[in-house]
């Protein structure tokens, strides 16, 4: 079975307005309202390709509620743990200015809520899947990402961790399946600059040597490389097509990665999966669906460029 882990999920509120002006009342000519957090995004995009899972995490009050009944609507399980005080936060997104938000708290999270979680993890065994995506809410513990995977550790789940900095780093030595940083934040590691494909090449091979078994590193509109565990590294330029919606995007590109991992265990594949589905999404109103990213996979493989390496 494949898990995706929220901690700290939220309700998504997407608006667009012209010609925004502070201190004045604005007026939106679009507005969405859509299931949010990394694992939720995932889970959606999982989902939009066929392929089952479960969202664990938090849910608290109106706002948690609503969270729950859109992945159910969309077929995803919920595992959903329920906070009984506060509310799950609500992200405001301003569309018509990229990359303006303003996100919510969310509740606290108690130690007895974040054992029930541990415990839910406890459970999974050989050949499940573990998203584990996103930043950790004050009110848990920062170790979170490496004891969940220090509890996993020999149990054969391949765990996915699209985490920055310190949460990324403390993981390593449990050899995750599968991280995926973006090239400013490869870069921010190992304090350098990184601008073209061929420069990420060594220092995501860096972090394979120090555990990780698969790194997949985005760039935007430079495109994205993939160190595989098979010693193979993968290159291709960014697809065309417009951006209309940056959020989730990367979410996507891991969604899309182990989606095709598990259908066909190639890696080759996976990698051109993941393109499609993050350059899909950031191309879509919304999380792209199976025909979107199937549409952008053939654009992808007809560019894709030479493997580089053995």
């Amino acid at each position: 079975m494949i898990y995706t882990v929220t901690f700290n999920p939220s309700l998504d509120y997407i608006v667009s307005v012209d010609d925004f002006q502070l201190g004045l009342t604005n007026r939106t000519n679009f507005e969405q309202i859509l299931p949010g957090g990394k694992g939720i995004n995932v889970s959606t995009v999982l989902m939009n390709l066929g392929v089952e899972n479960t969202a664990l995490g938090f849910a608290a009050g109106f706002t948690g509620a609503e969270v729950v009944r859109r992945l159910e609507e969309m077929g995803v399980k919920n595992g959903l743990i329920r906070i009984e005080s506060g509310f799950t936060r609500i992200n405001l997104k301003l569309r018509s200015i990229d990359g303006t938000e303003i996100n919510g708290q969310g509740p606290v999270i108690s130690k007895e809520k974040v054992q029930e979680l541990i415990a839910q993890i406890d459970e999974l065994g050989a050949g499940d899947v573990l998203f584990l995506s996103g930043s950790i809410p004050a009110s848990m513990p920062d170790d979170i990402y490496r004891k969940i995977m220090e509890m996993l550790d020999g149990r054969g789940v391949r765990i996915v961790v699209d985490a920055t900095r310190d949460l990324l780093m403390n993981v390593l030595p449990y050899h995750p399946f599968l991280i995926k940083p973006n090239h400013h934040e490869l870069g921010e590691i190992f304090g350098v600059t990184l601008k073209t494909r061929e420069e990420v090449v060594p220092y995501g091979k860096k972090l394979q040597e120090m555990g990780a078994q698969n790194v997949l590193i985005s760039m935007a509109g430079e495109g994205a490389v993939l160190i595989a565990a098979d010693g193979r590294v993968f290159s291709a330029p960014a697809p065309e097509g417009k951006l209309v919606n940056g959020v989730g995007a990367g979410d996507s590109m891991v969604a899309g990665f182990m989606a095709g991992w598990l259908e066909k265990q190639d890696y080759e594949h996976a990698f051109y999966m993941g393109v499609s589905a993050g350059s899909a999404s950031a191309f879509s109103e919304q999380l792209a669906v199976k025909a979107e990213i199937e549409a952008v996979y053939r654009q992808v493989t007809e560019n894709a460029e030479t493997i580089i390496g053995a």
